[in-house]
């Protein structure tokens, strides 16, 4: 298990992305924090960045993480995202690479760096396994193993997926925690992915575009815990 981030498996990521804004988004933030209280399963809640100090104020289980980062330092860059600007706003982590943000390995290889300078936890995205375990050779807290053909249609990897992604990141640091996810749609996605042996996983429309959002957060987030229990108690 990691230690140093501050998140336990069996967790779980919740990003509205841009599918929500304003008030919306604190009220799912608000049914996150809830549903991590009640199963005891960690939460990261990547929030839109001019969201995280409101969903910080809101919240006191989840962990707020800013949806991207820029590597500069304090001084020029208009309209870039200063590191130290997401820690003053009271975010925990940054999400870093995604499919929709993506970075050359050499700004990825900086920024994680710059997160560790100033105590962001780093959440790394990777679109294949052979990405995966390069990216694990740069040290993020955690990476996120979801095939970007798959983000946000609804069709969940598969377990052959999650045991090959799981395996390529360890196989390089066995301490980085290995999120798997794409297209986890409902409870029985998210049950099916934490047995097969992931660490965690996530879901970004299949939350913010459910009907009841709050209702979704809740199934989503009992799945991993029945999951992560039934794997323990075969171990």
């Amino acid at each position: 298990m990691k230690q140093g981030c501050g998140i336990r498996p069996p967790f779980f990521e919740i990003g509205p992305k841009s599918y929500l804004y304003g008030q919306d988004v604190i009220d799912l933030a608000v049914a996150a924090d809830a549903a991590a209280e009640k199963y005891d399963v960690d939460i990261i809640f990547t929030t839109p960045v001019v969201e995280i100090a409101r969903v910080k104020a809101a919240t006191k289980r989840i962990h707020v993480f800013a949806p991207h980062m820029d590597p500069l330092r304090p001084g020029r860059g208009l309209a870039d995202t200063l590191p130290e600007s997401l820690v003053a706003a009271g975010a925990e982590g940054v999400m870093l690479n995604h499919c929709e943000k993506p970075l050359s390995i050499a700004v990825l290889r900086e920024t994680i760096q710059r997160a560790k300078e100033v105590g962001l936890t780093t959440i790394v995205c990777a679109d294949s396994c052979t990405e995966a375990s390069m990216i694990a050779m740069l040290g993020p807290d955690i990476i996120v193993a979801e095939p970007s053909e798959l983000v946000g249609t609804g069709v969940s990897c598969g377990p052959e997926y999650v045991e090959a992604a799981t395996r390529a990141v360890k196989s390089v640091n066995p301490d980085i925690l290995v999120l798997t996810a794409a297209g986890i749609a409902n409870g029985e996605d998210v049950y099916n992915t934490i047995m097969a042996g992931a660490d965690a996983t996530g879901s970004s429309s299949g939350v913010a575009k459910a009907a009841d959002r709050a209702a979704m957060v809740d199934e989503m987030i009992s799945a991993v815990r029945r999951a992560w229990d039934e794997r323990a108690a075969r171990a």
